[in-house]
């Protein structure tokens, strides 16, 4: 399990984007399609992330720890064909799963809520999710030139501390199935728990709260 003695990263960025949409068949929403782009976004995600493995210092670390198992970096505009290509292969593997799927330039979240990841107050994950999270590695495995980030977050009910302490635990178990034996390398993910500051919806209603209740993977290409 991480805690906040762990060793922290901090992921910010910010380019802009320049890149034709296209439209989601599930939702019917436009896109953005980085397809053949030169120019890519990287939205930061705020978040301090300790490292998953003691085998990585830093984020240079940990490319230096993938190149190193033979996975390239990509480079130029094969990035925006490869993370579509990815984003597409979740769509179609998580379609009625409970899992959203967003796309922040050449990154891509996969939102987790927890009231479909775990019990009540709880962070095991729930045995029938477990099934989710087998088809989530079986994607990520496809897909090895992207680091892994998961990262806990929390709804504003309670104490700070325990809801800290809460989404770390969340963070952790799911880190901890993906990297389970004959599933993802335990040196392409980051984890983390952020508590309640970073929430996508309002905690003054059932409904923001349950939007906060969440675990996120994001998921950033391999460059150098």
């Amino acid at each position: 399990m991480m805690t906040k003695s762990a060793p922290w990263i901090a992921l910010a960025g910010a380019l802009t984007l320049a890149a034709c949409t296209t439209t989601d068949p599930y939702t019917g929403m436009p896109v953005r399609n980085n397809t053949g782009t030169g120019v890519l976004s990287g939205a930061g995600i705020g978040a301090a992330l300790g490292y998953l493995t003691n085998t990585n210092k830093g984020e240079q670390g940990r490319k230096n720890a993938l190149i190193g198992a033979g996975i390239g970096a990509l480079a130029g505009g094969a990035v925006g064909n490869y993370m579509d290509r990815q984003q597409a292969d979740f769509r179609r593997s998580l379609e009625g799963s409970g899992v959203m799927i967003r796309r922040n330039g050449d990154q891509i979240v996969l939102v987790m809520p927890s009231d479909v990841t775990f019990a009540v107050d709880k962070s095991e994950v729930q045995p029938q999710f477990t099934r989710v999270l087998d088809d989530v590695a079986r994607t990520l495995n496809a897909y090895p030139q992207t680091t892994i980030d998961v990262v806990g977050h929390a709804d504003s009910s309670g104490p700070d501390d325990y809801n800290q302490t809460l989404s770390e635990r969340r963070a952790s178990s799911v880190a901890g199935y993906l990297t389970g034996p004959g599933r993802v390398l335990p040196d392409r993910v980051f984890v983390a728990g952020q508590g309640e500051r970073q929430p996508i919806a309002s905690n003054d209603t059932a409904e923001g709260r349950a939007q906060n209740r969440r675990v996120e993977i994001i998921l950033r290409p391999l460059t150098r």
